[in-house]
């Protein structure tokens, strides 16, 4: 469960990287193609959390 979130995150950060170099180098579609990608990442790895915690395969530190 730890490997899939920390490998989900790390791909999040590349894809932030890749759309910075995009930014400036002024390829915008890369760009647009980038931050796209991160966002429903970010989505799906939000969803699959809250979906994880209701079925109980992660418990919050209480």
């Amino acid at each position: 469960m730890k490997i899939v979130v920390i490998i989900v995150l790390l791909a999040i950060i590349v894809l932030m990287g890749q759309a910075l170099t995009r930014l400036i180098r002024g390829a915008s579609q890369g760009l647009l193609y980038a931050l796209t990608w991160r966002i429903g990442l970010s989505i799906a790895l939000f969803l699959f959390l809250i979906l994880a915690g209701f079925m109980g395969w992660i418990r919050p530190n209480v």
